[in-house]
């Protein structure tokens, strides 16, 4: 019997297959790049730079880190995500990661998404 998915799980699923199916075409060329995962709830954004190759989290950032939370008044919004972003990239950075692929998962990109994704450039990671 086949599982049901739903429809966010399938959004997901879509953007990462071809998020893949683009870093094994680049493999032939270049390197594989890490991804930059986003994820957003409510009241919090998180975000990750995954090396899928090892299955290793190179670094991570979010809006409840103690560096963070005591500069926001709340998590979830557009000024949050961009300092998130640039925190990851700062991060990501130390590990020696200047190139990622941006993985938006089942959210749209714009509003925090796209202010983590901004945020993320500014701090110097290339996508």
């Amino acid at each position: 019997m086949t599982k049901r998915l739903s429809s966010a799980q399938r959004r997901t699923f879509r953007t990462r297959n071809k998020l893949r199916s683009v870093n094994i075409e680049q493999n032939a060329v270049r390197e594989i790049r890490p991804r930059l995962s986003v994820h957003r709830s409510d009241k919090q954004i998180y975000v990750q730079v995954i090396d899928d190759l090892k299955g290793v989290t190179l670094a991570a950032a979010s809006s409840i880190d103690k560096e963070l939370k005591e500069q926001l008044k709340n998590g979830a919004t557009v000024e949050a995500a961009a300092k998130v972003g640039k925190l990851v990239a700062e991060r990501a950075r130390k590990v020696g990661v200047t190139k990622v692929q941006f993985d938006r998962g089942s959210f749209l990109y714009h509003g925090r998404v796209k202010a983590v994704a901004e945020g993320a450039r500014e701090g110097g990671l290339v996508f």
